[in-house]
């Protein structure tokens, strides 16, 4: 066995809270030629979210950071918070909204944000719209990886609703608000797994509840492509406007987003993981990055990956795809009052 494949196995083998195969991939794929005049930013995989934003007066800005209450969404607030950002952090409970919001420095609002809820989703979607403020930063962080057994939400593979659907409404809910920014910026949140764990032939617009085909890697692989597709078409959905969408990957970081995986995989990453994993300050700089970086007012339609441009291949770059998820999406999310 090479050392490659080792460290593969290693990484395939000890994930924990938060964490993907990813790493093994960002390494080991061969790296796609940028679009020329790509900005390079300063920063990278070391970089925490107060460096990338240090420096950084966000003071009359508003972002919206969905999952709030934990992990690189509660850093991602606390950071934009001290920035001066107002900061509409949302969690599944009232509770636990509420927590997360009073325990960090600036202003911040508490929001309920259930995204196995459509009616939730719609409700959230209001409350942020009766703010009747510009959303200059939406932040799709929330999500759930690697549910050990399918589970259907509507019929449809539990990954996708949550991770996916369910930030697809919100975005919809507040898009006018965004594209009323100076220069709003929608962030979301993809993973490795979207090029190198999703179903070879991409989204399974026929089998959404993937029957007979599930596994909580290609479950979470699949999910993670759709937020990157996501993010791909809403860039085109946005020209004409100042408004951008980009899509990243954060990362291998512990955090409780792996919750659902096996005991002996917990126990091996907390042994193992300081050897190649990010802390949750590292973890969250690149979707601060994006969502901050003056240098990238204009920049729109990629996808990023240790606070700098990155094209991960595989299905992400399937313009056809995007606009067919998009529709799709639409179809599955009517009704909701947005």
């Amino acid at each position: 066995m090479t050392a490659k494949m080792t460290r593969r196995h290693l990484l395939q083998h000890s994930a924990a809270a938060g964490v993907t195969a990813a790493l093994a991939s960002c390494s080991e794929e061969p790296a796609l030629p940028l679009p020329e005049g790509t900005v390079i930013g300063p920063f990278g995989k070391d970089s925490t979210a107060e460096e990338v934003t240090e420096g950084l007066d966000l003071s009359g800005k508003t972002a919206l950071v969905t999952g709030a209450n934990s992990g690189l969404g509660y850093e991602t607030m606390r950071v934009l918070a001290l920035r001066g950002a107002h900061v509409i952090g949302t969690a599944r409970t009232q509770e636990k909204a509420d927590t997360a919001c009073n325990s960090v420095s600036g202003k911040t609002t508490p929001a309920v944000l259930e995204l196995t809820d459509f009616n939730s989703i719609a409700a959230c979607a209001e409350t942020v719209r009766a703010l009747d403020t510009p959303i200059d930063m939406l932040i799709c962080n929330a999500g759930v990886m690697a549910l050990p057994e399918r589970a259907l939400i509507n019929g449809i593979e539990r990954h996708f609703v949550i991770n996916h659907l369910g930030h697809f409404l919100l975005t919809k809910g507040v898009l006018d608000q965004i594209i009323r920014s100076e220069q709003g910026r929608v962030v979301v949140l993809s993973s490795g797994q979207a090029s190198n764990n999703a179903p070879e032939e991409g989204i399974l617009f026929d089998n959404l509840s993937m029957e007979g085909v599930y596994t909580p890697d290609l479950g979470y692989g699949h999910s993670k492509l759709a937020n990157a597709l996501f993010s791909l078409e809403l860039a085109k959905r946005f020209e004409g406007t100042s408004a951008t969408s980009n899509s990243i990957r954060p990362g291998v970081i512990m955090t409780n987003l792996g919750r659902n995986l096996p005991e002996w995989q917990l126990l091996a990453a907390k042994v193992l993981g300081p050897l190649f994993m990010k802390s949750v300050a590292q973890g969250a700089a690149t979707q601060t990055y994006v969502a901050t970086a003056p240098a990238l007012r204009t920049t729109t339609g990629l996808n990023f990956e240790d606070c700098n441009p990155h094209r991960p291949g595989g299905h992400t770059e399937d313009a056809a795809m995007a606009k067919r998820l998009w529709e799709v999406s639409e179809e599955l999310t009517a009704g909701y009052g947005i």
